[in-house]
């Protein structure tokens, strides 16, 4: 059975480029220059993955996403600009699986498809959909409004430390290894990040959730990474 990709990009030269990457045996690559064209091609091809840019001449890839996220769990792989860091963190809020930020590389392209595809098979079929609001144990996040709430207490988060309550939200009671924590914080690469950095920024969480009485959410798995348990 073939496994079917939509590329959503109005860049034609990028997005015949990024086919051409992820063309091989067993994948059919189809191509969306607008909304109302991805909209066609959602319908007639049922896609198992979407690569979704942001920006389209009529219209936005993160409004596509809020209404495809309706009814379809299929994965999506939002396609990003350089300077849209909000845009990234609202596209993983209304339900994107990760991001990628232009200008990449198409093996790195590559690496994250195929990562995407993995784990959703390992999880046996298509992702839940998932809600952008998150209200349990006190805690009540709104990942569309950027709104997060502690025991009724507004708290406010870098765009890291949006990112990685997402993740753990979306996958409670399972453990996240530190190594894909950090490739989802820093898509362009770990290899020049501090090795410290995941656990300064995990700990700030930790302190800005903290509910008085109440252990925290965040635990520690030793020597492989952190989940979310509350």
């Amino acid at each position: 059975m073939s496994y079917r990709i939509l590329v959503a990009e109005d860049d034609r030269s990028l997005n015949e480029g990024i086919r051409l990457a992820l063309a091989q045996e067993g994948v059919v690559l189809e191509a969306a220059y607008t909304v109302e064209e991805a909209y066609d091609c959602l319908r007639r091809m049922q896609p198992d993955m979407l690569l979704l840019d942001r920006g389209f001449p009529d219209g936005s890839g993160l409004e596509l996403l809020r209404r495809l996220r309706r009814d379809s769990d299929i994965p999506v792989l939002m396609i990003t600009g350089d300077d849209q860091e909000i845009d990234e963190v609202k596209g993983l809020a209304l339900g994107a699986d990760d991001y990628i930020t232009k200008p990449f590389g198409l093996m790195a392209l590559r690496a994250r498809v195929e990562a995407i595809r993995r784990r959703t098979e390992q999880r046996g079929g298509r992702k839940g959909a998932q809600s952008a609001v998150y209200e349990k144990g006190g805690y009540r996040f709104d990942f569309e409004r950027l709104q997060f709430f502690a025991d009724g207490r507004e708290v406010s988060l870098s765009s890291a430390e949006q990112k990685l309550l997402r993740l753990f939200t979306s996958y409670p009671m399972q453990t996240l290894p530190r190594g894909r924590l950090a490739e989802a914080l820093w898509v362009d690469g770990t290899e020049y990040v501090d090795e410290n950095a995941l656990s300064v920024t995990v700990s700030r969480l930790r302190k800005k959730l903290e509910i008085q009485g109440a252990k925290s959410p965040i635990g520690t798995v030793y020597g492989i990474g952190y989940v979310w348990n509350v």
